[in-house]
């Protein structure tokens, strides 16, 4: 089922050429007849979003993403086309929008939450909640134009989630924010996913689309460019944005690379049949992250205790299994890897187990994402059972204004 189906949509925006700069402009102008330009900001554009579906929406600035969410939230009406959505709408756009400068955060919460849709009993049952996940307990009283952009962002988002609505519309919600704050934005992602809840982010960071989203679509100039699979949308987001340069470069390593598989094919067939063929003696199943409490999550802070525990399956009978993991950035960069042939740990003493942890103190990764590699050795390992490149992925979130991939701790004299 739909949760959201827009179909041509076009919004064209006026914008007036001359501009009023004093008293005797604004009388002159009066009498003149006014020339505008004007400006498409979304051109018969059309997609459908899945209930429970995450959706990303990335392009340029100006290509019409925030126009477009304006327009799903009923801010902006548009020219033409049609709208059709499933369920009620909670918006987390741009700041301000909602929210009343004057005012103190409480009486905005309960302004924002009305036009969210929620009654007065409601907002009185959710008011703790709402301000205790804004960690704004302090400043409730203080008036909203007193607030820094990140206090405004934590009360808008806190607001919109307890909203509890059907589909939830995101405009740069990492953007502003530190970083417990973005933790808590990734936790309640995780939340809405597994809620089959309709997720519509807009964002520039396309590691947020490639990990929550299931499909994206790519803007520019206000027409739809691509609608598909997240990985692909971002690829081709990535590439709208390289230099003519970096173009070329990209289409000689993907010429070289088609040379190759073309040569790999010429091999004859039993030898390409065991060059992919894996030995599958035993295999990798699954992977989790767990914090110092044993808890699964995804998302930590530098510093923090993180165990990984990787589980396997034996097909045949194996006397002894080697394991190794390797840590990387999401630019492909090698952070640490570990084997237990290396650190000579022997498995099978600690019990007939189905998987294997490896637990790391005080990580010193800084913020950014990385994903992990894992391989599953016999006795030797000289020949892998079982190897998963980017097994999986989670994230580390950091304040620190330092640069590299590790945060060392340091003191100057």
């Amino acid at each position: 089922m739909l949760a959201i189906k827009v179909s041509n949509l076009s919004k064209t925006f006026k914008i007036p050429h001359e501009k009023v700069t004093s008293l005797r402009s604004a009388a002159i102008s009066a009498f003149k007849k006014k020339s505008y330009e004007e400006f498409k900001a979304l051109d018969n554009i059309s997609f459908e979003v899945k209930k429970g579906e995450f959706f990303g929406i990335v392009g340029r600035n100006g290509s019409g993403k925030s126009t477009l969410l304006k327009i799903l939230a009923g801010i902006y009406q548009p020219d033409q086309g049609k709208i059709e959505i499933n369920g009620r709408i909670s918006p987390f756009l741009e700041l301000g929008i909602g929210f009343n400068p004057e005012l103190s955060g409480r009486d905005n919460i309960y302004l924002n939450a009305t036009v969210l849709g929620l009654s007065k009993k409601e907002i009185d049952q959710k008011f703790e909640s709402i301000v205790k996940f804004s960690e704004l307990e302090r400043f409730i009283d203080q008036k909203l134009k007193n607030y820094s952009s990140g206090m405004q962002v934590r009360l808008a988002f806190s607001v919109s989630i307890h909203a509890n609505r059907d589909i939830l519309l995101m405009d740069e919600v990492l953007a502003v924010g530190d970083s417990n704050f973005q933790a808590k934005c990734i936790e309640e992602f995780n939340k809405y996913k597994d809620l089959g809840r309709t997720v519509i982010i807009v964002t520039h960071d396309v590691s947020v689309v490639e990990r929550y989203c299931d499909r994206a679509m790519l803007l520019r100039n206000g027409k739809v460019k691509k609608i598909g699979k997240a990985e692909e949308v971002v690829n081709a987001y990535i590439y709208d944005n390289m230099s003519d340069e970096e173009k070329r470069l990209l289409e000689e390593e993907r010429e070289k690379t088609a040379r190759a598989e073309k040569e790999l094919k010429k091999m004859k067939g039993k030898q390409l049949e065991e060059k992919k063929k894996r030995t599958k003696v035993a295999e990798i199943t699954k992977v989790e992250f767990l914090d110092k409490d044993g808890k699964v999550k995804n998302v930590f802070q530098t510093g923090d205790d993180m165990s990984i525990r990787v589980y396997f399956r034996k097909n045949q009978n194996v006397k002894k299994l080697n394991f190794g993991i390797a840590i990387f950035n999401q630019q492909g960069h090698y952070a640490f890897g570990v084997n237990t042939f290396g650190d000579k740990i022997e498995i099978e003493k600690f019990g007939n187990f189905d998987f294997f942890q490896i637990n790391y103190k005080n990580i010193p990764l800084r913020g950014d994402r990385y994903y992990i590699s894992s391989a599953l050795y016999g006795e030797s390992v000289q020949k892998a059972y079982d190897y998963n490149p980017k097994l999986k992925f989670f994230m580390v979130v950091s304040n620190d204004k330092n640069f590299g991939m590790i945060n060392i701790q340091h003191n100057w004299f």
